[in-house]
Formats: C-alpha cells, sequence, structure tokens
C-alpha cells in the first residue's frame, strides 16, 4: 500500500483549494440534475456553449477562400482544391471534414464571423489566449469576461459551467466564477483507494480546510458509485471514450440542457492546433473531431425543445499566416473566423474578409473585433448588458 502522511496529503489539497479562485465551485453531476429539478431552465431562455480550440486553428484552411489565387499562390502544396473543398457558395468552402457544418450551413443555421481579431494582435499563444478570454487587449486583467458576467447578474454557482476541473481564465470574475464539473475520473487503485478512503476519515484535530477536503472526498466517492451508470451509459463496467472527448463533453452538455439545468454557460475545448508542420492531415483531423462532436450535439438540440435558444461559439487564439511554411505547415498568425452555430442563428457571413494581398507583416488584417462577437452573445443569447464584460461602444454584427 502506498506510504502517504495523512496530515501532509491533507494540507496539500487544502492549499490547492486555497490557490483557487474566490467563489470557484467544484460541482457534480447529481448536483447539477438537482438542480434542474429544484429550479429548471426556462426554454426561453438562451444556453451559449463555448468551444476553444487550442493552438491557434488555421483558419484560411477551415473557411477557405477557394476562388481566390493569392490563396493558391500562397499554399501551392497545402491548400485545398476547389472540387475538395464542401462548397458554402462560388467563394467559400469548408474543410472536408465539416460535413455536419455544411448541413448547418444549407440549413441557414451557421453564421461565418470573418476577420476575427484584436487590435495588435499578439502570436504568442499564451497572451493570446488570455486577451480572448479576458477580452482586455490592452492591458492584463484578472477577470474573464464569462467572470464579469457572473459577477453583474447574481451568485447562482450553476450559472457557467466548465467541463473539467480546471477553470479557465474567461470563467474566472472578481467576486463570482463558474463551477467546474468533470464527468468521470480515471479508475484508482484498489490500494490507492483504500488509502484514501483512510486518509478521508473524520478527525476531531482537523483544521476547517482539511475537514472540508476530507467531506469532499467522502462526497466525490459516493456520487462517482452511485452515478458512474448514468454518466457512462447502462453498462456498470463501460468506460469513458478518450478517442474523441469533446464528443464525451458535448454528450454531457447536452444530458444536462435536456434536464433543464439551470446553468446558461458551459465551455469545452479541443486541443492540438498549432500545426507547425504537416498540417493538411493533423488539421484535417482535428477538425473531424470538431463536427463528430458538434453534429450529434445539434441534432440532439433540435429534437428537444431545451435546445431551441442553445447558439454554440467555436474560436481559436489566433489564426495561422498566409503563406505555408518550409514544413508543410503554417506559423502563428492573426485574425480568423469565429463559428457561431444553433436553431436561432441567422446563417450566413458575417463582417469582411481580409485581404490575401493586402497584409501586415505577412497577417491577415483584423476586421472584426472579437469583442463584437461576445457583445451579441451577450446580448442575444444570456440577455444581459454587455458592458460589464466588454465594455461601451460595441456594433452589433447581425447573426442573432
Amino acid at each position: 500500500m502506498p506510504e502517504v502522511n495523512r496530515r501532509k496529503f491533507l494540507i496539500a489539497s487544502a492549499g490547492v483549494g486555497a490557490l483557487g479562485v474566490a467563489g470557484a465551485v467544484g460541482i457534480t453531476l447529481p448536483q447539477l440534475l438537482d438542480a434542474g429539478r429544484d429550479r429548471p431552465r426556462d426554454p426561453d431562455h438562451g444556453v451559449l456553449v463555448i468551444v476553444t480550440l487550442y493552438g491557434g486553428n488555421d483558419g484560411l484552411s477551415t473557411v477557405v477562400p477557394l476562388a481566390d489565387g493569392a490563396y493558391h499562390d500562397a499554399r501551392p502544396d497545402l491548400a485545398y482544391a476547389p472540387t475538395e473543398l464542401l462548397a458554402l457558395d462560388a467563394e467559400y468552402g469548408l474543410n472536408p471534414a465539416l460535413k455536419g457544418l455544411a448541413n448547418l450551413w444549407h440549413d441557414q443555421h451557421l453564421a461565418v464571423v470573418r476577420g476575427v481579431g484584436y487590435p495588435n494582435q499578439d502570436r504568442s499563444h499564451f497572451r493570446s489566449m488570455d486577451i480572448w478570454q479576458t477580452a482586455s487587449p490592452a492591458a492584463p486583467v484578472g477577470t474573464g469576461w464569462i467572470g464579469r458576467w457572473l459577477d453583474a447578474t447574481g451568485d447562482d454557482p450553476v450559472r457557467a459551467v466548465n467541463i473539467g476541473p480546471v477553470l479557465t481564465p474567461m470563467a474566472v470574475g472578481k467576486k463570482q466564477s463558474a463551477s467546474a464539473l468533470s464527468e468521470s475520473l480515471p479508475p484508482v487503485d484498489r490500494d490507492w483507494r483504500t488509502t484514501l478512503t483512510a486518509l478521508a476519515a473524520e478527525d476531531p484535530s482537523d483544521t476547517p480546510a482539511m475537514s472540508g477536503v476530507c467531506a469532499s472526498y467522502r462526497a466525490s466517492n459516493r456520487s462517482d458509485s452511485a452515478f458512474r451508470p448514468v454518466t457512462l451509459g447502462a453498462d456498470p463496467t463501460a468506460t469513458a471514450t478518450d478517442a474523441n472527448q469533446l464528443v464525451d463533453d458535448l454528450d454531457l452538455v447536452a444530458k444536462c440542457i435536456r434536464a433543464h439545468v439551470p446553468t446558461q454557460v458551459y465551455m469545452v475545448d479541443l486541443l492540438g492546433f498549432d500545426t507547425h508542420a504537416d498540417e493538411r492531415g493533423t488539421q484535417q483531423a482535428l477538425l473531424q473531431k470538431l463536427d463528430d462532436a458538434l453534429t450529434p450535439f445539434m441534432q440532439k438540440m433540435r429534437a428537444s425543445e431545451q435546445g431551441k435558444n442553445v447558439v454554440v461559439m467555436v474560436y481559436s487564439e489566433f489564426g495561422r499566416r498566409v503563406a505555408a511554411n518550409a514544413s508543410q505547415g503554417t506559423d502563428h498568425g492573426t485574425s480568423a473566423p469565429v463559428l457561431v452555430l444553433g436553431r436561432s442563428i441567422k446563417g450566413g457571413f458575417y463582417g469582411d474578409q481580409p485581404s490575401l494581398t493586402d497584409l501586415t507583416d505577412g497577417d491577415l488584417k483584423t476586421t472584426t473585433d472579437f469583442r463584437d462577437v461576445y457583445s451579441e452573445l451577450l446580448t442575444g443569447v444570456l440577455h444581459t448588458d454587455p458592458v460589464p464584460s466588454v465594455g461601451p461602444g460595441r456594433r452589433s454584427l447581425g447573426f442573432l
């Protein structure tokens, strides 16, 4: 059996909790389902699902300017031929992996917002993602745009839920932060489970923080045993799918929405889009994962009364440079399209397409400020004043 000192374990666990943000809440699926029974969401109230593509997705290989000769000239070996693409119109086509999204386009439920970025764009993954998640291009701040929405609109801990145990910067407010939900954890070795159970036993000499860790572990252990068949399906011996975690994550979101859970913002992600080499195959496989997750999710939303006001936004921290590099990939760029989908969305193109020849240091110019996208989602989906989250002076784009 592993040798673990109980006091060190509990102090370390309490310390990790103390490092968390104020107002952050770890939540279980049973608690969310209870919230759906106790205070069900009105289906007329919108739900925003935010999908973050980490790594810098290549927008020019996602929504492809198939009729623009400059695209083919800049990427002679990387460019898609028009016949390989899923045509949106005579000038643009979707990556061949995005068949489900192409169907949404033809149903007029997919908006493509073009040229999205911010002033003086930064090519650092960390700084650019921080800007997107905090909606503060001018200077770093300690709160995210969803966190500031939480601060401004109440104290219900389930209004925003991050799928996964680690909160992203967008979810952190000054007073309130999103809840963190993990559908399932890797199985714990039997010896470790015995040890952890012993460590989590009540002891009158524990500090309040240590007692909290014990109570949290005991509750998690009980709920994990009781609800694992619910979260993983009817077969109690089933295991979570790790081939495409986004499928599992969005399936969990769909369960919560259809169970009337009062959450209005869900956050999920997909990693791996930093395609400096051999981009075509890598990105196409990742976009296939995205499509494989979004397509059944949107089908469930179409079939449910609870899904009529669900809107999904898909974004990345930046796009890629216009020209391919010598490794059949692309390097960090600037603006890129943002995809917005849902039954309430007015499908089509929004924002101007940046020129592929009138560039800034080899990069696309920004034609749409990302805060305008956020503002429209805050106003049209969450029915809230966007100013606390993104500031004044934003313009309407019209996709809602």
